[in-house]
């Protein structure tokens, strides 16, 4: 007996070492991205020739819409790792901004990407719902798209009598509030819809773009920029794309390492999710000559600030 009840504590011991470690993972590293994307922010805030031009206006709303996403993502990750249960009626928020998020961020990728097709083939005549004035309702557009879809998948699904949603506590994750069949079937049909669509606007407007680059005698700067970028979207793409190898990966991890179930999810979460949404808007910020220099600025600013001479 004694040597059950030691056995039990060294279980929980490990468990609790295994949360608090995740836990200091992941927080810090949502710190680092968190504070690059407010000096993005900030940098779009006091230059107004940004918010006069619809490519940065639709980066600034990419970076605002991965905050959200992260922010969800992480706040799931924690609740999970705590084992913290509440009513579904609090879980279901939280799931559809991640999940509406996560969608949103393919639509932008589509919506940049034609916005540099519009900016190469109409230079002089711009359609008037692609200039700066005029974005917010394509961006209206899209948060409409990523939001109803998870409200339809949330609202299809079969739900058990035994629980009642304003008071009996549930784990919140997907799996649980999402365990029908036709909601994984939905979830699955949405997906590949939404990747399907996305991949054939970047290459649509890859190939168009390439086209008009060879065919102009001028300005073949931009539309080389043009090109390069898109291309960039469709990387971007595939890190988002890398979410949905979890089950994959799970499945050819377990058999080859020792790790237990959550360990193995945790990687794949920090690896396959994390990073990518990390990665994504900072690559495309970086790569801007323009957002460089005043991000240099920045830190320049604040170092100055921070050790005067």
């Amino acid at each position: 007996m004694h040597n059950l009840t030691e056995l039990t504590g060294n279980a929980t011991s490990h468990t609790s070492l295994s949360v608090i470690i995740k836990v200091c993972v992941v927080i810090p590293f949502f710190c680092i991205f968190l504070c690059c994307i407010v000096v993005m922010l900030r940098i779009f805030a006091t230059n107004r020739h940004f918010l006069d031009t619809s490519r940065y206006i639709l980066f600034a709303y990419m970076l605002i819409n991965d905050t959200l996403q992260l922010l969800s993502s992480v706040i799931l990750f924690l609740l999970v790792m705590c084992l913290v249960t509440f009513p579904t009626v609090y879980c279901v928020p939280l799931l559809l901004l991640s999940t509406s998020t996560f969608m949103n961020t393919t639509l932008i990728l589509a919506t940049m990407s034609l916005e540099r097709y519009v900016a190469i083939i109409y230079p002089l005549q711009r359609p008037a719902a692609w200039r700066s004035d005029r974005i917010w309702i394509i961006i209206l557009s899209i948060w409409f798209l990523s939001f109803i879809f998870p409200m339809i998948e949330y609202s299809i699904g079969e739900r058990d009598p035994a629980v009642d949603i304003l008071s009996t506590p549930v784990l919140c994750k997907a799996i649980y509030i999402n365990s029908s069949p036709i909601q994984g079937l939905f979830q699955a049909a949405v997906n590949i819809l939404f990747f399907a669509v996305v991949s054939v606007v970047i290459l649509f407007t890859y190939i168009q773009i390439l086209l008009k680059t060879r065919k102009m005698r001028q300005d073949k700067v931009s539309a080389s920029k043009a090109k390069h970028t898109v291309l960039l979207h469709g990387f971007q793409l595939l890190l988002c794309m890398l979410a949905f190898t979890l089950p994959i990966t799970e499945s050819i991890m377990a058999p080859h390492v020792s790790w237990p179930p959550e360990d193995i999810a945790f990687f794949n979460y920090f690896c396959f999710i994390l990073i990518p949404r990390f990665l994504s808007p900072l690559i495309y910020g970086f790569r801007d000559q323009t957002l460089r220099d005043c991000f240099g600025k920045t830190f320049l600013c604040c170092s100055n600030k921070a050790n005067p001479v």
